[in-house]
């Protein structure tokens, strides 16, 4: 078995990776418009609930209630692979106060830049 050297992130997952994170600041799952603006039109989650949203009902529910104090949600293991010119894979994990879940994250290209295209959360234990 060879080593393989880590690839390189492609510019079009550093904008994956920095709209995902975006996503998860304060201030923008407060908003309205700034959240919607890094979604899809037909953006599509399967949460860690077991919920299934669409794009107007998670910025409804994200915007309607931010939780003011509470420790930020950090990510782990954050990965990308560009699965075509206009589409990236993420894949991380993340803990929003003890609350643990593995991601997974679908990125499309468009006219107005990367959009979050589908996610799903599964939530998960240690051990």
């Amino acid at each position: 078995m060879t080593d393989r050297a880590p690839t390189a992130r492609t510019p079009a997952v550093e904008a994956a990776v920095e709209g995902e994170l975006r996503l998860l600041d304060p201030e923008v799952r407060a908003s309205p418009e700034l959240l919607g603006a890094l979604l899809h039109p037909e953006f599509t989650e399967f949460g860690a609930s077991g919920t299934r949203w669409d794009r107007a009902s998670i910025v409804e529910v994200l915007t309607a209630d931010p939780a003011p104090g509470s420790r930020p949600t950090t990510t782990s293991g954050m990965r990308g692979v560009q699965l075509a010119d206009d589409l990236v894979h993420l894949t991380f994990d993340t803990d929003d106060n003890g609350r643990r879940a593995h991601r997974s994250s679908l990125w499309r290209r468009t006219e107005d830049g990367w959009l979050l295209w589908f996610h799903q959360g599964t939530l998960f234990r240690e051990g």
